[in-house]
């Protein structure tokens, strides 16, 4: 059941909603201070934005047009319900239209699991980045997992 919506935006056009998710996962969840989170890069990056059947905003990502995703944020409530798969793969099919290939980001290590199961492979040494153990990790098909469905 999709209780969401998915959909790739302009920062212009909805930059409250997209900030208003990444201020309370990455300012007032992960204590990341609001100078190095809202790094005035976001005017030259596609979004993509996740939103409820209400029309709240409950997650979001960016891509610059190096093909680095980033600021990938899903409201608590709202996370395992596979929100961030869709908005990865969004972004990535809207890359894909503008010729860019080569996909990477910058991994939370809590996060590895879920990006590897989207086809990224780590590379490099871990790095502190906020106050948050990271690493760098690039998207190779070859390693995409199919999500499991199941029969109930």
């Amino acid at each position: 059941m999709n209780d969401f919506v998915i959909a790739i935006v302009n920062w212009s056009d909805k930059q409250a909603e997209l900030t208003s998710v990444r201020r309370a996962v990455f300012i007032e969840e992960q204590n990341v201070p609001e100078s190095i989170e809202l790094d005035g890069r976001d005017p030259d990056c596609f979004h993509v934005l996740a939103s409820n059947t209400k029309g709240r905003p409950v997650g979001t990502a960016r891509m610059d047009r190096k093909g680095k995703i980033g600021r990938m944020a899903v409201l608590y409530g709202y996370r395992r319900r596979g929100i961030g798969r869709k908005m990865i793969q969004a972004l990535m099919d809207y890359g894909k239209e503008y010729a860019i290939t080569d996909f990477h980001l910058s991994a939370q290590i809590t996060a590895t699991g879920f990006y590897r199961k989207m086809g990224f492979a780590p590379f490099g040494e871990e790095f502190i980045e906020a106050g948050i153990t990271h690493i760098n990790m690039k998207f190779s098909p070859g390693n995409f997992t199919q999500p499991q469905i199941y029969d109930s």
